[in-house]
Parts: structure tokens; sequence; C-alpha cells
């Protein structure tokens, strides 16, 4: 099965991606995390001003299958929580790239992370998996 992996985002091998504009970072779950956790049913999200330290964890998605901790690639503080998700969770599922969007951040660090796959890396993660 094909998945969804946008070129122009870096993926973390937990599942994580991120998009970074300036000194601001959004993160979600990628388009094959949201199909393996089925129907996302909640999604417990930081509070705004929370400092996140590169590897730390910035809430945890539900679904009826189970629950996962998310991850960040980098540090930053939170500046928005897509509030959306509160009372539409499954936007995941639907739109993992576009509305269903979980944090912003303010990056605080540098955004150097050996860790941070590129769409084809990312890709040959998935596949290996799949």
């Amino acid at each position: 099965m094909a998945f969804n992996i946008p070129s122009d985002l870096k993926y973390l091998k937990s599942d994580e991606w991120i998009r970074i504009e300036g000194d601001t970072a959004t993160l979600g779950i990628s388009d094959f995390a949201q199909d393996q956790l089925n129907d996302i049913v909640f999604v417990d999200l930081p509070e705004v001003g929370t400092n996140l330290p590169k590897g730390g964890t910035f809430g945890v998605v539900e679904s009826v299958k189970a629950a996962s901790d998310l991850f960040s690639p980098v540090e930053g503080v939170i500046t928005e929580v897509n509030d959306l998700l509160r009372k539409s969770p499954e936007t995941i599922n639907s739109d993992p790239y576009g509305n269903g969007w979980i944090v912003k951040l303010k990056l605080t660090g540098s955004v150097d992370n050996p860790d941070l796959l590129d769409a084809a890396a990312y890709t040959a993660h998935v596949d290996a998996r799949a």
C-alpha cells in the first residue's frame, strides 16, 4: 500500500513529521502512523508555553487500537495547539499533513537532528515495516 509522504517534510522513525518555516516548526503524525492507529478517538494536547526538549513528548494520540506518545525532533516552546483535534481527533485520519497538524513550536535550539529522515528514507523505513 502506498502512503502519502510529502517530500517537503522531515520524519522521525517514530512516525512524527516536521515542517520548518523560519523559526516555527509544525509537528504531526504521518499518513502511515494514522493508518496503523486506525480510528483516532482522542489527542492529549500540551499547554501553550510548554518548553519542549528535543526528544521530549508533546502529547498522546489514542485510537480504538492503541495509544502512542508523540516525540519532538527539535527543541522549542509550544506556541499553538490544534484545538480542532479536541472536538474532532479523527481529522488526523483524514488530513494528517493539513488540518490534522498537532502543535506549533518556536524553535529555541538547532534544527539539526541526525534522526530526521527525508521523504525517500522515510518511505524506505515505512516499506520495511508495512
